[in-house]
């Protein structure tokens, strides 16, 4: 049960309240903001609030299992602070989120009633509405490892240990003309049609600098994204393309000589196995594996 401050508590049980919502959002990039639906700015733990943001909460809703409890916001992409390209570019994604009951007249008189994280985020052309999920969400999160047949290293990771910085890895470039809005050509000759394939384009100039873009193909100088850009792309666009990765062992032990640190299990029976049945002549006769 939630235990109120004493002062804050004085206040409700004085039968007149002067109550405001606040919400701080912490972003994974380390931006912080504060939000309020009272009609002016309030001010407290470092924090300022910005009123008349929009944003309409659900009721809070907690329940007694390690289910995962939710709260929705809705809001109006209204505030400077919110813009929809930051919603589309992931930025509030799995944001930390504190939920603040205040007496407006007094911000001393607070309680914290919700932690969490912003999950799904549903948008409009004028609005959106966030997901606040509690941190039993965290319960969902897998830990540790898992066998599979697929390395789950990251490349260039220190688990992978691949030098991505070598220029035979990596190419800077610009772009020389936009191919409909997920592909572009440039001057990369000399590379391989496979090297760059799974990779990332990292922007460094233009209207899309600071983000990131898979790579779904390279062949001649074209570059294939997987999905198109928050901004369209332009010609001049700076970039940093590295090279990519399928996980399987082959690529891994041919494309980088890199086996030796391989992080999937290549070796380990499949479905397949499973699925087979004896066959006189073949591997698999019936007799036990070895």
């Amino acid at each position: 049960m939630k235990t109120f401050p004493a002062g804050l508590q004085a206040h409700l049980d004085s039968g007149t309240s002067t109550l405001a919502w606040c919400w701080k959002v912490a972003r994974q990039d380390g931006a912080v903001f504060g939000f309020t639906d009272h009609d002016v700015a309030l001010s407290f733990a470092g924090t300022t609030f910005e009123p008349e943001s929009g944003f309409v909460p659900s009721e809070i809703r907690s329940g007694q299992d390690f289910g995962v409890d939710a709260q929705d916001v809705q809001g109006a992409i209204s505030s400077d602070a919110i813009t929809e390209t930051d919603i589309l570019d992931g930025r509030w994604d799995n944001a930390e989120v504190e939920v603040w009951r205040v007496n407006w007249a007094s911000t001393d008189q607070r309680v914290l009633l919700r932690r969490g994280n912003i999950g799904d985020i549903r948008r409009g052309r004028t609005s959106f509405v966030a997901e606040v999920r509690s941190l039993a969400h965290w319960l969902n999160q897998t830990v540790g490892r898992t066998f599979q047949f697929y390395c789950d290293a990251d490349l260039g990771d220190a688990r992978c240990g691949v030098n991505l910085s070598l220029p035979t890895r990596s190419a800077a470039g610009s772009v020389g003309a936009a191919i409909g809005d997920r592909g572009f050509s440039a001057a990369l000759s000399g590379y391989a049609d496979d090297l760059f394939a799974l990779g990332v384009v990292s922007w460094t100039t233009g209207a899309n600098a600071g983000r990131k873009t898979e790579v779904a193909a390279f062949a001649s100088g074209t570059v294939t994204l997987f999905e198109a850009p928050v901004r369209p792309i332009s010609v001049g666009d700076g970039f940093l393309i590295t090279a990519g990765c399928d996980k399987q062992f082959e690529t891994c032990r041919t494309k980088f000589a890199n086996g030796v640190n391989f992080r999937g299990f290549p070796h380990i029976p499949g479905d397949d196995a499973v699925m087979r049945y004896p066959n006189r002549g073949d591997a698999n006769n019936g007799a036990p594996l070895a």
